[in-house]
């Protein structure tokens, strides 16, 4: 008895400590933007080398990654880890990323970072799409994440927010979810290896980039999916962070499921003011519940009453609420019925 107490007591004091050495982390579902776990995640840290999570995100949605470049003295003005790039040597936007993203090249950084616009608006745009993105505590001052000169600054739950936008580019995707990438120049042949190790040893990761300065610690941010389930973690001064988020994806993925809470198309809703017209949404809400969550799911609708109504006009909102934890407000629109019965009318001579 003595003995299977002193295992309890074991068990029981090591399942805190896999993720405990976190300073600050964030487990967030990837499809409502709902965090499931967190610790300090609002607290401001140094980021390293995640920053380039977001480098790769701007010249993605701004260059085509056929476009070849050369690289100039910029790969002079950084040091610490790098693709070793000689001023003159020319490689595609896509074998730049993949050396971005594996060898976490700070040179290949200041290269794109220079060359698909002006380098002073390649930071801003950093910026820009932070505050779009409602990273609220994070600030770029450069595309490598180096911080002896110039600083970027962002929170755990800023990084899984950014996180969970790169999980939406299919590109991004796909060259931080690979292993191993050869890039031919003009002067040499560059084979490089992905650092995320998460990618070998958990089955369910998808994408990640580590960071490492001396002054930020480690820091690293991932996603991972589970059939259906998607999930992105950012943990920030964190020595095990490999182990960590696989813990945590473990722990999150037996824990929760996720659930369509509004299907834009099943959605339905009378109310005597808007009699001859049919309320709907535009999009499905999905999110992922513990057991004791999915049974306290509760809707508000919130309706204004507007005098005149054009076709498609708002005309309030719902909201998804578990417990009192807002989830999510959905905009709520109208169409007269004889404009709908129109539309479907369309559509089934359409198949006809």
């Amino acid at each position: 008895m003595k003995k299977l107490i002193v295992l309890f007591l074991c068990i029981f004091l090591l399942i805190p400590s896999v993720y405990a050495d976190a300073h600050a982390y964030v487990v967030m579902d990837a499809s409502s933007g709902r965090v499931l776990l967190g610790k300090n995640m609002d607290e401001k840290n140094l980021i390293a080398s995640t920053t380039k999570i977001m480098t790769a995100l701007i010249a993605l949605e701004n260059a085509h990654l056929d476009m070849l470049i050369e690289a100039g003295e910029e790969v002079l003005t950084v040091y610490g880890s790098m693709l070793y790039l000689d001023v003159g040597e020319c490689l595609t936007l896509k074998d730049l990323l993949y050396g971005l993203m594996y060898q976490s090249g700070n040179d290949a950084a200041m290269v794109i970072a220079s060359n698909i616009m002006p380098y002073d608006k390649f930071i801003d745009e950093m910026n820009r799409k932070a505050v779009m993105l409602g990273m609220k505590n994070t600030v770029f001052e450069n595309p490598h994440g180096l911080d002896d000169e110039t600083k970027n600054y962002s929170t755990a739950y800023d990084m899984a927010l950014l996180m969970r936008y790169a999980t939406k580019n299919d590109v991004f995707m796909e060259i931080t979810g690979q292993k191993k990438y050869v890039a031919d120049s003009n002067i040499e042949r560059h084979i490089w290896y992905n650092k995320n190790k998460l990618l070998s040893s958990y089955r369910y990761a998808t994408s990640g980039k580590i960071g490492y300065t001396t002054n930020s610690k480690h820091v690293f941010a991932s996603s991972a999916k589970k059939g259906e389930e998607e999930v992105v973690i950012a943990t920030i001064k964190d020595t095990d962070r490999f182990n960590t988020h696989e813990s945590l994806y473990e722990q999150v993925f037996n824990e929760y499921d996720k659930y369509m809470i509004l299907n834009k198309y099943t959605f339905s809703l009378k109310e005597d003011y808007y009699n001859n017209y049919h309320l709907f949404i535009k999009n499905d809400f999905e999110v992922m519940l513990n057991d004791e969550e999915k049974d306290e799911i509760k809707l508000e609708i919130k309706l204004k009453k507007l005098q005149k109504v054009n076709n498609n006009d708002s005309v309030g909102y719902v909201e998804v609420y578990v417990k009192d934890e807002l989830l999510h407000s959905e905009e709520i629109y109208a169409i007269s019925e004889e404009s709908k019965l129109e539309k479907i009318k369309n559509w089934l001579f359409f198949w006809k």
